[in-house]
């Protein structure tokens, strides 16, 4: 397991949550348009907004709206009562934050994820293997322990025996990856569809202790949706074979 810094909790943004989308309310109409509002595992950025585009494309007069973020705190956000009409999060576990609460329909995995080490495209550090990260004299990244990445990382460092002490903890992947792309750190437990996103800002290194710790993305439709009908669709083009060509071609595994 990682070292932490410090003990600290995320702070839930939940007021600006809830005044970013309630002006044009989930379901609501702006000038005629309908609006969909998905709430997203940070590391589904890319794909979520390519199905948006296509979404939009073949629903005429509708718009996709996205919060992307934690899945920790998106969860929080739905419960606190944020609009939104779909969730799709990074692990059951947060998931299942919205169930309990009986704010979400039966959730379905529509894919999984696995974490890789990123480091800068010319690997200052010269790291390998996982076990570098254990090395006092490289700089390491990683993912706040509440949230999906961070949980994996404790697993994979777990099962191999390691302890690393990282020079920050971020709130989600994307902003543990940039500590990377900006040369900050000498290296990242990311998963490997962020370091195929970076566009080779970041170069990907696999290690088996990955397989301990891989992700499933479940998605639900909100039962408090106000654009039910479109919630469904959407969902429905996430699970399609559409959809999944999408998410392989990110590096996310499907079936």
């Amino acid at each position: 397991m990682f070292r932490r810094l410090s003990r600290w909790m995320i702070a839930v943004p939940v007021t600006l949550a809830l005044g970013a989308l309630s002006g044009c309310g989930s379901g609501g109409s702006a000038g005629g348009e309908r609006e969909v509002t998905v709430f997203a595992a940070a590391s589904l950025t890319e794909t979520f907004t390519e199905l948006g585009r296509m979404f939009e494309a073949e629903h005429a007069g509708t718009r996709v709206r996205f919060n992307f973020g934690s899945s920790a705190t998106l969860a929080q956000q739905i419960v606190q009562g944020a609009p939104a009409d779909v969730f799709a999060a990074a692990n059951p576990a947060t998931m299942k934050t919205v169930t309990d609460a009986s704010l979400a329909e039966q959730p379905t995995t529509f894919a999984r994820n696995r974490l890789q080490i990123a480091v800068p495209a010319d690997n200052p550090a010269q790291v390998d293997e996982l076990k570098d990260l254990a090395d006092p004299n490289v700089k390491v990244a990683l993912c706040a322990e509440q949230v999906p990445c961070g949980v994996a990382t404790v697993k994979v460092l777990d099962a191999a025996g390691l302890k690393v002490t990282p020079v920050t903890l971020e709130q989600d992947v994307k902003a543990t990856l940039t500590k990377v792309e900006l040369g900050e750190v000498d290296a990242a437990l990311v998963y490997r569809t962020d370091v195929i996103a970076s566009g080779g800002k970041a170069k990907g290194i696999s290690f088996p202790e990955a397989g301990q710790a891989v992700n499933d993305y479940p998605i639900a439709v909100l039962s408090k949706a106000s654009a039910g009908d479109l919630a469904e669709r959407f969902v429905d083009l996430v699970l399609s074979r559409r959809g999944k060509d999408v998410l392989a071609k990110a590096g996310f595994e499907v079936t």
